[in-house]
């Protein structure tokens, strides 16, 4: 099986004057891997997928895989026109991408066979892992366990980015060894490394990466009192950042740090002063 063990950063896209800014780009992303993160997932949610075209999308994968080894980005792929996201899917893989992360059809809800016929078609055209990406609060759809369970089944499957927010299927999937789980939900990190996850997509690790490496490996080494303390120490962090949409206050922060301009696209925007300067405090005791 595919491994993808570790604390992976769903990277946002920098915008500069509503363009791409990729010279921070490039600078942020040899941030996050100097860290020890395990890689990055370009055009993810965090990273602003919906408000870039297909083209801004591969300028952005590129960019990243000019400073990341290979093998360690993943690649958003999302839709509801499978045609298209097939064609897309073409041509992702003729860059040497880890894997492919994949939600459900969004708007749309398809039925529970339709998921797992999706699923399946998008697997059975790709040469690289799928990484299964559950999030129902973002495409309107439920994956029912049942389902869930017979996707992963998919020799080309190899991941669960777990966001659906039920314990039970969790608990199935880590159960069944057909494929690795990420936990998806920050705050649910610590809990889900105790019960098996192998590593997680995280958008908080932007901020203070190495203390979630750390986290994972203290977890790992069995050294549950000392992982639940930086867990504890990360949490008002991780809060503060889902305070407005993802990724504003990830945004604001890192422009704070000196990595990148505050800008998103619209109908994003950028995140209030307030909880920026609650951010800032927040970084200044971490």
């Amino acid at each position: 099986m595919s491994s993808f063990q570790g604390i992976w950063v769903p990277i946002v896209t920098p915008f500069a004057d509503g363009a791409i800014d990729f010279a921070a780009l490039r600078r942020l992303s040899s941030h996050l891997l100097d860290s020890g993160v395990a890689g990055l997932v370009v055009c993810g949610t965090t990273g602003e997928a919906a408000a870039l075209d297909k083209d801004e999308q591969l300028a952005v994968l590129d960019a990243v895989l000019e400073t990341a080894p290979a093998g360690r980005v993943i690649m958003g792929l999302a839709g509801n026109h499978l045609k298209s996201l097939l064609s897309l899917q073409q041509q992702i893989l003729k860059r040497p991408v880890a894997a492919l992360l994949v939600p459900a059809p969004y708007y749309i809800r398809p039925s529970q066979a339709a998921l797992e016929s999706f699923f399946h078609s998008v697997a059975d055209a790709s040469s690289v892992p799928i990484i299964v990406y559950d999030i129902p609060y973002r495409t309107g759809v439920t994956l029912q366990q049942s389902t869930l369970l017979n996707i992963v089944r998919h020799p080309r499957i190899k991941a669960v980015k777990d966001c659906g927010g039920n314990l039970e299927n969790t608990l199935a999937l880590l159960a069944s060894g057909d494929v690795e789980v990420l936990c998806g939900e920050d705050l649910q990190l610590f809990s889900a490394l105790c019960l098996g996850a192998c590593g997680a997509i995280a958008a908080s690790a932007h901020i203070r990466p190495e203390r979630f490496v750390q986290l994972l490996q203290q977890v790992q080494a069995q050294q549950l009192h000392a992982a639940r303390a930086t867990f504890l120490q990360l949490v008002p962090m991780i809060q503060a950042l889902f305070a407005e949409p993802n990724p504003a206050p990830v945004k604001a922060l890192l422009a704070h740090q000196g990595l990148i301009e505050p800008q998103l696209r619209a109908p994003m925007q950028d995140c209030g002063q307030a909880t920026a300067e609650r951010l800032q405090n927040l970084l200044a005791s971490l």
